[in-house]
C-alpha cells in the first residue's frame, strides 16, 4: 500500500528554491516566522551536491526548519522524512531530523516525540543523511508515534549545538513506506509479487508455491487475474481469491487452511459444480481434512457430478471421508435424461447373474436396470459388461427368464454418482439435501465397497430412484435420520414408479427414516439387515384403494430383525425373486425375520387388504423361522380387515405341512376380523355328546399353515356323558384335518359333551 500512488496523496514539500515563505525557522504553524528575507538564509541554485539548496547560519541554540504545509497523520500510513546535510564552515553542528504534531485545529500538540536520532557533521562538505519514520502505529521500526489527537505534522529538521556555522540543507524528501511494513501490517502476500503472471495461458503453480512457502503463515491474495496452473498446487496458509484459476482435470488445487466450498467455488471463477468437484478432487487426495464443508450452501448441478471423475486419479478408496451441510439443486437439464436401450439376450439358469449374447451391448450403461417380459426381479441391474465377449454381470439372479428374450435396460441419472469407482469404503454423507424436483435420481452407490453412510439427508423428490446399488457398494449400508419425498405424491399408488433405495448385500442398518408416497420405500437384497425406528407411508385419497409393499424383503433367508416401525398404509412383502433357483432343493427357505413391536396401520383400504404377504416365486418353500410379536394392527375408514396375513400364490404355493418355528402372538389388533396367532390357544365347547370333538383353525393359523401339532387339551369343568356322570379319561388328538388341513380333532374313548382349551401349533416344535 502506497498512498501516493493509490490515492493521489501529495507528500513532497516544494524545493527551497521557489521561495522560503513556506519554510519556518519556528514550529510551522501560520504565522510563525519564515525564513523569507531572513539574514541568516539564502538560496543556492546549483550546489554540486544537491542541486538546489538553502544554506543557512546557525544563529541560535536550536535552529529549526520546518515546511508550513500540513502532512496528514492516517492510520495504517507509514511516513519517512529524509533530509541531506553538509557543513560549509564554521562551527559542527549536530543535525536531526523533526516533526510539529498539530491538532485538527492547527494547534501545537506537546508531548509525543518530535524528532528522531540526531549525528553531529564531522568535516565540511561531507554530506550526512538523516531521517524520521512516524506513524499512528508503535511497531517496530517507528519512530515517533502519534495518537488520535495528532492531525497533522510539520516536517523538516533541527541544528544543534554551537552558533556560528554554516550548513547547506537538500530538499527534504517526505515519503510513503507503508509497504516496508505491509506485510507484517495486513498479513497478506500476493501471489504476482513471486512471479505470477495471471494471464490464463502462463504456468504459475510455481509462482504460487513461492508465495505460499514465503507467507509462512500469513494470507496469501490470489488478485485479479486467470491463473492457469499445470501443477498440483497445496496452500499451506490462508489463501483469498480475487482473481481465479484454471487447471487440467488430472491436477488438483489443496486448501490446506481454507478446506471448505465457497473457497473452492471462489477458486474456480464462482463456478459452483467445478468448485464442488475439485473440493472433492482434493478431499480424497490429501489427509489433513476428512470432510469438506458445504457451509450450508445450496449447490445448482447441470449435469449429474460423476465422483470418481471428479477425483480422477482414484478408483479405490478405504479411508474415511464425508461431505456435509450444504444443499445440491437439481437443474431442469438434458443432461439428466435417463438412457434407454433395449437388447435381446440369452439366460442360462446356471448362471443366473450373466446374460450372454447381448445385442446392442454397446449402448447398454453399466449402472442400468434391467426390466423384462419374464423372470426378472424388482431392482436388478447391470453390475458390469464385457463388450468383446457380448456379456453382462447383473447384481441379482433373474429367477426365471426364458433362454432368450429382450431386454429393456434403463440408466436412470444420479446427481451423486459413485459408480466410476470399482470399490469406495466408508464414506459419509451428512446433513445433504438433494433438491431433485423430479428432474434426476438422489445417489448411485460404488458397485463394491463396505460401510456407505446417509444420515440426516433429505432425498427430496426423485424421478425414478433416492438410493440406488447396482452392486455390493451397500454393503454394511447405513441410513439414519433421513426423509425420502416422492415425487409422486400427487399420484395414486398403482402409478407411482419411484423407489426409495435398494440394497443387494447384507449387514444394512436402515434407522429412524421418514418416507412419503414411493412405490416402494425398500427393496432389501441380502440378509442381516437391522431396519428399525422407521416411518413410510404410501397412502392415496382413492376410495378402498390399492397399496403397495413398503419393504420388500427379496431374500428368502432373510436374518433380518424389523423392529418399532410405523409402516402406514403399506405392507411388507417377503420373496425370493433375487433366487436363480426360486424352486426349493436344499437350501434354508423363507427364514430369519423377526418383525417385532411395530405400528402397521392402514385406512381406506377394503377388506381383502393384507398388511404381511409372502409371495414364493417357486414350488417348495415354506415358512422355516418367522416371528410376528408386539404388533400393533389397525385399520381405519374402510373396511374391517379380513387377515393381516396372505401367501400371495401368483408363482407357487407354500409347502404348508413343512413349517417351523414361527411364533406369533402378543399382537393387537382394530377392525381385523381373524387374528392370526401361532401357537393359538381356543376354546372348543360340545354340547351334546360326540365321541370326536373337531374344531376349524383356520381363522388363526399364519400364512395358510396347517394344523399340525396339538401341544395341549385342558378340560373347563367336568367331561360328562349323556347321563351327566363324569369321564375321567383323555382323548387323544389328531391334527391336519379336512381338506385344508386346517382343523384338528380330539377322539375320546366314548361319546362326552363339555368344554375346554386346545393349543395348537402350525409348525413342529424343535
Amino acid at each position: 500500500m502506497n498512498k501516493v500512488i493509490t490515492e493521489g496523496l501529495q507528500l513532497a514539500p516544494p524545493p527551497f528554491k521557489n521561495g522560503l515563505d513556506v519554510w519556518s525557522s519556528q514550529d510551522g504553524v501560520p504565522g510563525s516566522d519564515t525564513y523569507a528575507n531572513a539574514t541568516n538564509a539564502a538560496v543556492v541554485p546549483a550546489d554540486q551536491d544537491f542541486g538546489g539548496a538553502l544554506e543557512l547560519l546557525k544563529a541560535s541554540t536550536v535552529q529549526k526548519v520546518r515546511w508550513m504545509g500540513d502532512t496528514p497523520v492516517t492510520p495504517g500510513c507509514y511516513l519517512r522524512v529524509t533530509v541531506r546535510v553538509k557543513a560549509i564552515s564554521g562551527n559542527l553542528p549536530r543535525v536531526r531530523a523533526a516533526v510539529t504534531p498539530v491538532s485538527s485545529n492547527g494547534a501545537v500538540v506537546s508531548g509525543p516525540d518530535t524528532y528522531g536520532s540526531e549525528i553531529t557533521l564531522s568535516s565540511y562538505g561531507q554530506v550526512e543523511t538523516v531521517s524520521v519514520i512516524f506513524a499512528t502505529s508503535n511497531r517496530s521500526g517507528v519512530d515517533l508515534t502519534f495518537g488520535e489527537q495528532v492531525a497533522a505534522v510539520h516536517v523538516g529538521l533541527d541544528l544543534l549545538g554551537n552558533s556560528g556555522g554554516i550548513v547547506r540543507i537538500d530538499d527534504i524528501e517526505l515519503e510513503d513506506v507503508t509497504g516496508a511494513f505491509l506485510g507484517g501490517l495486513i498479513d497478506v502476500i500476493d501471489v504476482r509479487d513471486y512471479g505470477a503472471v495471471g494471464d490464463g495461458v502462463t504456468d504459475d503453480s510455481a509462482a504460487f508455491e513461492r508465495a505460499d512457502s514465503a507467507a509462512n503463515g500469513r494470507t496469501v491474495l490470489v488478485s485479479e487475474g486467470v491463473y492457469m496452473l499445470n501443477e498440483h498446487v497445496t496452500f499451506n496458509s490462508p489463501v483469498r481469491f480475487q482473481g481465479h484459476c484454471v487447471m487440467p482435470a488430472s491436477k488438483r488445487l489443496s486448501l490446506v487452511r481454507n478446506f471448505e466450498i465457497n473457497s473452492y467455488i471462489d477458486a474456480f471463477g464462482g463456478v459452483e459444480e467445478e468448485g464442488l468437484r475439485r473440493g472433492i478432487q482434493a478431499l480424497f487426495n490429501f489427509t489433513d481434512h476428512d470432510t469438506l464443508d458445504l457451509r450450508g450452501r445450496r449447490i445448482e448441478l447441470t449435469q449429474p457430478l460423476d465422483v470418481q471423475a471428479a477425483v480422477f486419479d482414484k478408483t479405490t478408496y478405504a479411508n474415511q471421508r464425508s461431505i456435509k451441510n450444504g444443499q445440491l439443486d437439481i437443474q431442469d437439464s438434458p443432461a439428466f435424461a435417463t438412457g434407454i436401450a433395449t437388447g435381446g439376450a440369452d439366460f442360462d439358469p446356471a448362471t443366473p447373474r450373466e446374460l450372454t449374447n447381448v445385442a446392442n451391448i454397446a449402448q447398454i450403461e453399466v449402472g442400468s436396470l434391467v426390466e423384462g417380459p419374464q423372470g426378472v426381479g424388482r431392482e436388478v441391474y447391470v453390475l458390469s459388461k464385457d463388450v468383446g465377449r457380448n456379456q453382462i454381470t447383473l447384481s441379482a439372479a433373474l429367477w426365471g427368464a426364458p433362454v432368450r428374450q429382450t431386454y429393456t435396460f434403463k440408466r436412470f441419472r444420479y446427481a451423486l454418482d459413485f459408480s466410476g469407482f470399482d470399490t469406495l469404503q466408508r464414506f459419509t454423507l451428512e446433513d445433504i439435501e438433494i433438491l431433485m424436483a423430479g428432474r434426476s435420481s438422489g445417489i448411485l452407490l460404488p458397485p463394491a465397497g463396505l460401510i456407505f453412510h446417509v444420515k440426516d439427508c433429505y432425498i427430496n423428490a426423485p424421478k425414478d430412484r433416492g438410493i440406488t446399488s447396482h452392486g455390493v457398494g451397500c454393503q454394511g449400508l447405513l441410513i439414519d435420520r433421513c426423509q425420502f419425498i416422492s415425487s409422486e405424491q400427487q399420484d395414486d399408488v398403482n402409478q407411482r414408479v419411484s423407489i426409495g433405495f435398494n440394497v443387494n448385500a447384507n449387514d444394512t442398518k436402515i434407522r429412524n427414516n421418514r418416507a412419503v408416497k414411493f412405490r416402494h420405500f425398500a427393496v432389501l437384497g441380502g440378509s442381516g439387515h437391522i431396519v428399525t425406528g422407521n416411518h413410510f407411508f404410501q397412502g392415496d385419497n382413492d376410495a378402498l384403494g390399492n397399496r403397495t409393499a413398503g419393504i420388500v424383503f427379496a431374500e428368502a433367508q432373510a436374518k433380518t430383525v424389523f423392529v418399532g416401525n410405523y409402516v402406514d398404509n403399506a405392507y411388507l412383502e417377503w420373496t425370493n425373486e433375487h433366487d436363480g433357483d426360486p424352486d426349493f432343493a436344499s437350501e434354508l427357505s423363507f427364514g430369519g425375520l423377526q418383525i417385532v413391536g411395530n405400528i402397521i396401520f392402514s385406512s381406506n383400504v377394503p377388506s381383502s387388504y393384507r398388511p404381511l404377504h409372502i409371495k414364493p416365486f417357486g414350488t417348495g418353500h415354506y415358512v422355516n423361522g418367522m416371528t410376528v410379536t408386539g404388533n400393533s394392527f389397525k385399520t381405519i375408514r374402510g373396511q374391517a380387515l379380513e387377515r393381516v396375513d396372505m401367501v400371495d400364490t401368483t408363482h407357487a404355493e407354500l409347502d404348508y405341512q413343512r413349517f417351523t418355528d414361527v411364533n406369533v402372538h402378543s399382537n393387537t389388533f382394530h377392525a381385523v376380523l381373524k387374528q392370526f396367532q401361532n401357537p393359538i390357544t381356543l376354546p372348543l365347547d360340545e354340547g351334546s355328546v360326540q365321541s370326536t370333538w373337531e374344531v376349524s383353525l383356520a381363522d388363526y393359523l399364519p400364512f395358510g399353515g396347517e394344523a399340525k401339532v396339538i401341544t395341549a387339551f385342558m378340560a373347563d369343568g367336568a367331561i360328562r356323558r349323556s347321563n351327566n356322570t363324569t369321564v375321567y379319561s383323555a382323548p387323544h388328538a389328531t391334527g391336519q384335518v379336512g381338506s385344508d388341513r386346517q382343523s384338528i380333532r380330539l377322539n375320546w374313548p366314548e361319546a362326552v359333551k363339555g368344554r375346554g382349551f386346545v393349543t395348537v401349533r402350525c409348525d413342529a416344535p424343535t
